[in-house]
């Protein structure tokens, strides 16, 4: 009886060729699929496919003053911070304020009850009284010893003895005086003044209560916010810049914005600088003082700081987002009147976010490309749609209103 042969079976590398060869179809038909030349889209003016104009938008190159500003994250801090204590124990008997009231310095904020104070003053005067009289006896003596004593009539010794009875009751005297003193100045402290003008938080003591000056809480927290600071930190590679305006007798001007940088909310000016720099920060502390006429600044506020170092008056000022960056560095496309773009290598200065100053390479009035530079390049033909806007200066409400 014959075999019938087995038929053979493919080994693993046989089939792994066959998968590569698959897979390498695969990717041939997708990429003739997706070079497979195709109708581009009409556009205004042109094909983009068939090298036609390109659509942008443009911004003309302008010319203004142009503050160079340094900007950095600050705190508002209150030039004075008071926590009000009685100097005198006693039960606190009337609150004459109301919380977040503006004071001035002198102002009466709460009573203690005076009738201990009073009682102790009655006594030290009564005591001084007492010696007054005492005094007036004894020097009325020594007169009368000093006329025997000339007519030979007493001893020397008890001349002096009586001129040392009236020493002591002068020295009495003067502490009774003293006595008197504190106890008109214990009364006094019974009513309980604002020492500096500011603003008040809240009572942390309500009336009844037994007040004493060793007490954890105070009665009351005066901030002076008229006027008021802002602390903050500049890196120290832009601290030259600042001590050149400094020393030479500028003052620099300071504003504050808030957290979201659209809103004014005070403008100063740069105080004082601290005098050495942090190592581990690499910074340095400035202090700004504001009037806060408005009151828009609080203590413990966030702000955005923007310290004018110079202005530079006439500059040639393009949009930030005109701005382009590459391998040879930073430069713009500028529209020519045939409306094909030139590229254009720049000297890039300062900046604000919204504005650029450059220092050479564009001339005022030129048209720069704003929108639309993603397939541009040297020598494309152009098609204008618009002219944008420059950005706006946000303004305070007071700036708005004096402008209106």
């Amino acid at each position: 009886m014959s075999e019938i042969p087995a038929t053979p079976r493919p080994n693993s590398a046989s089939r792994r060729q066959r998968w590569v060869g698959l897979l390498l179809l695969a990717v041939v038909i997708a990429l003739i699929w997706w070079f497979w030349p195709s109708k581009p889209e009409p556009q205004r003016g042109g094909r983009w496919g068939d090298g036609g104009p390109v659509p942008v938008r443009v911004a003309t190159v302008s010319q203004d003053d142009f503050p160079v500003e340094l900007k950095a994250l600050g705190t508002v801090t209150a030039y004075n911070t008071v926590n009000v204590r009685p100097r005198v124990d006693g039960e606190l008997v009337k609150l004459l304020f109301e919380d977040g009231q503006q004071v001035e310095a002198g102002d009466l904020l709460a009573l203690i009850d005076p009738r201990p104070y009073e009682v102790a003053l009655q006594q030290a005067l009564g005591v001084q009284q007492e010696n007054q009289a005492q005094l007036q006896n004894a020097e009325i003596d020594l007169a009368r010893y000093r006329g025997l004593f000339a007519e030979d009539s007493i001893a020397k010794q008890t001349l002096d003895t009586q001129q040392a009875l009236v020493n002591q009751y002068r020295g009495t005297l003067k502490s009774n005086q003293a006595a008197v003193a504190e106890a008109r100045l214990n009364l006094d402290f019974t009513q309980v003044r604002a020492p500096i003008g500011g603003r008040l938080g809240l009572r942390q003591v309500d009336v009844g209560n037994l007040v004493s000056s060793a007490d954890a809480l105070p009665l009351v927290v005066i901030t002076q916010t008229l006027p008021i600071s802002v602390l903050f930190t500049l890196p120290e590679a832009e601290l030259p810049a600042v001590l050149q305006q400094v020393r030479a007798g500028h003052k620099l001007l300071v504003e504050a914005w808030d957290r979201r940088d659209r809103l004014k909310l005070a403008e100063g000016q740069l105080d004082s600088l601290d005098n050495l720099i942090d190592t581990a920060t690499g910074t340095v502390k400035l202090k700004a003082r504001f009037a806060n006429a408005e009151q828009l600044l609080f203590p413990n506020q966030f702000v955005n700081v923007r310290l004018r170092v110079q202005t530079r008056a006439n500059a040639v000022l393009i949009p930030a987002a005109a701005l382009q960056f590459g391998a040879r560095g930073t430069f713009v496309y500028v529209v020519d009147g045939k409306d094909k773009v030139q590229v254009r290598p720049i000297v890039a200065g300062p900046s604000d976010g919204e504005l650029t100053l450059v220092e050479a390479g564009v001339e005022v009035g030129e048209r720069l490309v704003l929108e639309g530079t993603d397939r541009l390049r040297d020598g494309s033909q152009v098609e204008v749609l618009g002219e944008g806007q420059a950005p706006a200066r946000v303004q305070t409400e007071a700036e708005a209103q004096k402008d209106a």
